[in-house]
């Protein structure tokens, strides 16, 4: 055997050192887990999150609000592709946001003993001696800190939130919220001079609760603040008094999906909506830009940019949720009210280009947008984020950007809270890596969980996606000869011509007939059979074959994941052991379409770490040989087993069901993990796609489990030729 084959990490490089490729953009240079910020001996399964993030004026160190722990978290970037953790401050408090001047860092930090009793303070740090210098009471609960360009002053959302479990969660609940000016002077807060701005009367939707939720400030030193609730702009003079105010308007989205109900369905419609900007930037000195996230009873998808006398400029519609749905992002769980839902917000620029970076929290993406012309924005690249990104810091001296994302899911199984670094750079976009953009309409994919090659076609590809989308369970045709790959066609898999139901698709395999062989992982306790099926080109189940009393009489969730061809034969990996299999043994099952009569043989597992498992997710002939993907369920650092193995063709002779079963021997083909730290991200758990085309090329796909905790990151690659 010879594999003749290209990390992934160095194909990227080559693709980026390309003369032809010139143009530049963003890609990922380094991942930081924020508990490496822990001390020695602390309990790192501790919740954690990096939320908002901020950066010193020389661009070498990150500051963090973690709320969780109640501490910010300092990190030197001095190499930016090796941050290096200096440690964590307790703030005597919940951290919201921290922001540098000077030498010193400004820390906006909640106290509150409840909703009806806020309070809040601001805390000055010196992050050389990781002390705290200075105090100031704020009178409230403070959200958003912005500091003013010449560092003369902070503007600090004091926005006594709501308690949403009041009520039906709405406005008002006194105390009102209000905006603090605090001046900075030789590197201190005057807290004596501090000036309490007040928002009551302004907006049309509870006036006497304003909610300011984020602030910023221009070079003139005026601030803008969003009333998120209140959906409101207001614009804030050098001298405290405000000098403008107006609605931030309504959207109509056509288009959409609107229910969370396992299928991606984009034909419906929200009537005209209220913005609820959350985060807000200059522009320049007469514009703003605001990410409308909702948050009581609005959210339309997108962001917009608007005269500072309030006259809309542009509204980003459905067009920035549309491109995140083309690149398998979209988060069809939580779609039935804020859908991808922006939410943070930068501006920057680079290379002469004015950006906007928008931080979509549901969706796991930053939006990179070129806006040199304010009335048409152009989306430039979706950048991979972690989980729910939350802050979002651009470094333009340094060519970097870098975003804090917020949610620790290792309670679920998913990664922890990261902070993400990238870089300016000459060349093309390292991600997506599989796209449906192009496509004659709009698809919608994710969660790719078994893959199969065209007979004829090299680059041709198919692959099936699994029941986190069960209500509309489809085949998708790629072309891998494009880069990125292209989703060029959806298949819906139909019964009696309606979608298919209590489907759990792993595996796909070609049938002689131009139809399909899928695998059906089930789920007893879901009323989801495990199962085999047989559909036509179109999709339509010609077929169910379900599994034989010998092996159902050991089930258990884990079931088939892949399906193979050999003549007559279908192969079928189980994914973990069944409760007659000897541990560390799994059955590649085999069934005989023509006798037919079931049997198996036994596979041997590496041995898991501690507290994890390992088992199969694919199966896959070609030549003498069977290719297994065999992973374990570990994630980032953690990650030990993500391989290639494969079995002589000879060895797969199956004996009966119920005996014992010969036990055939694997050989190692490939360590995945170096290829899934190639976008210097956190190692993806699930590898569950693997083919090999009809030139012999190996392709491997990664499942994103439709987002669901899980960053969306889709990786797509061919490890070269096998022979």
């Amino acid at each position: 055997m010879s594999i003749r084959s290209t990390c992934l990490s160095s194909m990227l490089a080559l693709i980026a050192a390309t003369p032809a490729l010139a143009e530049r953009h963003f890609n990922r240079i380094a991942s930081f887990p924020v508990t490496e910020n822990m001390a020695e001996g602390e309990d790192r399964s501790r919740t954690s999150s990096a939320e908002i993030v901020s950066a010193s004026e020389d661009g070498m160190m990150l500051i963090y609000s973690d709320s969780p722990l109640g501490v910010i978290g300092l990190i030197d970037i001095t190499d930016p592709e090796a941050p290096r953790a200096i440690g964590s401050i307790d703030m005597g408090g919940e951290p919201t946001t921290a922001v540098f001047i000077g030498a010193s860092a400004y820390v906006g930090v909640n106290t509150s003993e409840s909703f009806a009793d806020p309070s809040g303070k601001l805390v000055v740090v010196d992050p050389v001696s990781m002390s705290i210098t200075g105090e100031c009471d704020l009178g409230g609960q403070p959200d958003a800190v912005a500091k003013a360009p010449d560092g003369s002053f902070l503007a600090i959302a004091i926005e006594n939130e709501r308690d949403e479990s009041l009520g039906d969660g709405g406005l008002p609940q006194m105390p009102a919220g209000f905006v603090v000016k605090l001046p900075i002077a030789d590197g201190q807060a005057d807290c004596g001079a501090l000036q309490v701005i007040d928002l009551t009367g302004l907006a049309d939707i509870f006036p006497e609760d304003p909610e300011p939720e984020f602030v910023d400030i221009n070079a003139a030193g005026e601030i803008v603040v969003t009333l998120q609730e209140n959906n409101h702009i207001v614009i804030i003079g050098a001298d405290g008094a405000v000098l403008t105010h107006f609605p931030a308007g309504e959207v109509a989205l056509e288009g959409i999906d609107t229910r969370r109900d396992g299928a991606l369905d984009f034909s419906g419609s929200k009537a005209a909506t209220a913005r609820e900007p959350d985060a807000v930037k200059w522009l320049d000195a007469d514009h703003v830009a605001f990410a409308n996230e909702g948050d009581w009873t609005g959210g339309t998808r997108g962001w917009s940019v608007f005269r500072r006398d309030g006259t809309p400029v542009w509204d980003a519609g459905n067009t920035l949720e549309h491109a995140v749905i083309r690149i398998g992002h979209y988060p069809e769980h939580r779609s039935h009210s804020k859908g991808i839902e922006p939410e943070g917000m930068e501006a920057a620029t680079f290379d002469g280009v004015p950006m906007v970076f928008v931080a979509l929290e549901r969706a796991s993406l930053i939006a990179v947008y070129d806006v040199s012309d304010l009335a048409a924005p152009r989306l430039h690249q979706l950048l991979p984020s972690g989980i729910s990104p939350e802050g979002v810091v651009a470094i333009p001296s340094r060519g970097l950007l870098v975003t804090a994302n917020e949610l620790d899911g290792r309670a679920d199984g998913a990664a922890g809270s990261h902070v993400m670094i990238y870089e300016w750079q000459e060349g093309p976009a390292a991600y997506p890596m599989i796209t449906s953009e192009g496509a004659e309409t709009l698809i919608g994919w994710g969660a790719l969980s078994g893959m199969v090659a065209d007979a004829a076609t090299p680059g041709r590809l198919y692959a099936v996606s699994d029941s986190v989308f069960g209500m509309q369970p489809s085949i998708f045709t790629i072309d891998a000869t494009q880069s990125p790959a292209r989703i060029t066609d959806r298949i819906v898999v139909t019964r009696a011509g309606q979608p298919a139901q209590k489907l759990d698709l792993e595996g796909i395999a070609l049938a002689a007939d131009g139809g399909f062989w899928l695998a059906s992982e089930g789920r007893t306790d879901r009323l989801i059979p495990h199962a085999i099926y047989r559909t036509d080109a179109k999709g339509e189940i010609r077929e169910e074959i379900a599994l034989p009393a010998e092996l159902l009489a050991h089930e258990i969730r884990f079931g088939f994941e892949g399906i193979a061809v050999q003549g007559d034969r279908l192969w079928m990996a189980v994914q973990r052991e069944w409760r007659d299999d000897p541990a560390g043994l799994v059955k590649l099952v085999a069934y005989d379409t023509a006798a037919k009569t079931w049997g198996a043989v036994h596979y041997p597992l590496d041995r898991p770490a501690e507290g994890a498992w390992i088992g199969l997710s694919e199966i896959t002939l070609h030549g003498d040989w069977a290719y297994v993907v065999e992973r374990d369920n570990l994630i980032g650092e953690a990650a030990q087993t993500k391989k290639l193995y494969r079995v002589a063709i000879s060895q797969l002779q199956p004996a009966p069901l119920g005996g014992e079963l010969p036990v055939v021997e694997k050989e190692l083909v490939r360590d995945f993990i170096p290829d899934l730290r190639a976008l210097n991200g956190y190692v993806q758990d699930k590898i569950e796609g693997f083919a090999i085309d009809a030139a012999g090329t190996a392709w491997v796909v990664t499942d994103n489990d439709g987002l669901q905790d899980a960053s969306g990151e889709t990786l797509f690659w061919s490890i070269g030729q096998i022979d």
